[in-house]
């Protein structure tokens, strides 16, 4: 390709679009879901709970405490079920941009809508987190798919670490406008109810409105040659293919493989570390969510710093070096006594969080085959979210055994080793080349 042709298949312009996506979203996963949805739900639930304190979502009787895990048990299941197909119907459109769009605004509907929920509403807020949580999983699926589109394999480390870097800043600018919003409600002559729901409808609201960008920035790119049956029927035929040739991908599948394992103690320590701060440290829940807000922006500088690295050293050797430094941050879980300690955790861990996200994504981008980009992110999602509960399990159980929150943590250091011992095994150039010649 010339050097003409190169700057009009991968221009600056495009990238930037791109990672505008990630801005817009990243507000539904800091403001909804990590932090105001939860608790709103549950406080719903337990006001429209029996004397036993048990709601009955489809005659199920449920403790209105649980409603919330149930739900998030739930989107997983859905998302599993429902993402692959997502990738398959995605490679096989011409414009898969228009996918993006439509499930971009399902979801930001689905989260505006949430402000009004009231008393009594918790089935509906139920409802509108699964539609919600579903398309912003299927979103992602279809946006990473564009990596491949927007960047050459040695731009993507780069690429990927600034759309995660700009994702975390965006989830962190509206996060910290929600909680002025809710600290200051009182003086605003705002109750706290109708504070949570604003701040609910205004992740809907941006992740609708910063949407725009990519919607007007990226190329409808898609299929060159689309299927003359109906995209959705050949994206099912085409799954199947996939499932049935990953085996000759045996690269891409071993990295799978390690991103399963050591994203799931990830992914565990995101979840846990609330709960390790509240009721171990006794942190007041102010304390907690600033040090919520202070981890947006330092993944933020993490994972552009990362990518420093990764272009002297390489995506690969890079993110190995984030597991070991993961594995010694668990350590560290014994030195933590007070709140200081947790902030300064946090922020070790956020530097860290971010450069292992971002370099995790191109590296598997550069092991695909062309033109099943969705699919095989499809796949990639799934080891994200359909795997993310062992590693709370196993902190669960050795929790329950040993009543230590300190062994609980450090349990997860087998996540961290085997994700190691796999990753170890991934040979990066032999997979560009599977991916290149395999058809």
């Amino acid at each position: 390709m010339t050097q003409a042709g190169a700057e009009s298949a991968y221009s600056r312009r495009e990238q930037r679009a791109w990672y505008m996506y990630d801005f817009a979203n990243s507000a539904f996963s800091s403001t909804v879901v990590t932090l105001f949805l939860g608790p709103y739900l549950t406080a719903l639930a337990k006001a429209a709970a029996d004397s036993a304190g048990r709601v009955y979502p489809l005659g199920i009787p449920v403790d209105a405490r649980s409603y919330w895990g149930y739900l998030i048990s739930l989107s997983v299941l859905s998302q599993v079920a429902v993402l692959p197909v997502v990738g398959a119907v995605a490679d096989a459109s011409p414009n898969k941009k228009r996918i993006l769009g439509a499930l971009a605004y399902t979801g930001a509907a689905a989260t505006i809508a949430m402000f009004w929920l009231a008393d009594g509403m918790y089935l509906a807020g139920g409802l509108l987190f699964l539609v919600a949580n579903l398309a912003f999983g299927a979103s992602i699926v279809v946006y990473n798919s564009f990596l491949n589109d927007i960047a050459p394999p040695e731009e993507r480390d780069a690429v990927s670490s600034r759309g995660w870097g700009i994702g975390y800043l965006g989830g962190g600018i509206l996060l910290g406008l929600n909680l002025l919003l809710y600290q200051n409600a009182g003086r605003l002559g705002l109750d706290e109810s109708l504070a949570v729901r604003i701040s609910l409808g205004s992740a809907g609201a941006w992740w609708a409105f910063f949407t725009l960008i990519p919607m007007l920035g990226l190329r409808p790119r898609g299929a060159p040659h689309p299927p003359q049956e109906a995209v959705w029927k050949s994206g099912f035929v085409q799954l199947g293919r996939t499932l049935r040739s990953l085996g000759r991908y045996r690269q891409a599948l071993l990295f799978l493989a390690a991103y399963l394992l050591y994203n799931d103690a990830v992914q565990a320590v995101i979840t846990l570390s609330g709960q390790f701060g509240a009721d171990y440290l006794k942190m007041p829940m102010g304390e907690l969510t600033l040090a919520i807000l202070m981890v947006q922006f330092v993944a933020f500088g993490g994972a552009l710093a990362f990518q420093k690295v990764a272009e002297r050293f390489g995506a690969y050797r890079t993110v190995m070096a984030s597991l070991f430094l993961w594995t010694a941050l668990m350590c560290g879980v014994f030195f933590i006594r007070t709140s200081r300690d947790f902030f300064l955790a946090a922020a070790a861990v956020a530097l860290v969080m971010g450069g292992t996200q971002a370099l995790s994504r191109s590296l598997f981008s550069v092991m695909i085959p062309k033109g099943r980009e969705a699919e095989y992110f499809s796949l990639y999602e799934i080891s994200d979210k359909g795997t993310s509960w062992v590693a709370p399990l196993i902190f669960a159980l050795v929790m329950q055994f040993t009543g230590s929150y300190q062994w609980a943590i450090v349990s997860l250091i087998v996540f961290f080793l085997s994700g190691i011992a796999v990753l170890a095994r991934v040979n990066v150039r032999r997979g560009m080349e599977e991916a290149q010649q395999i058809r």
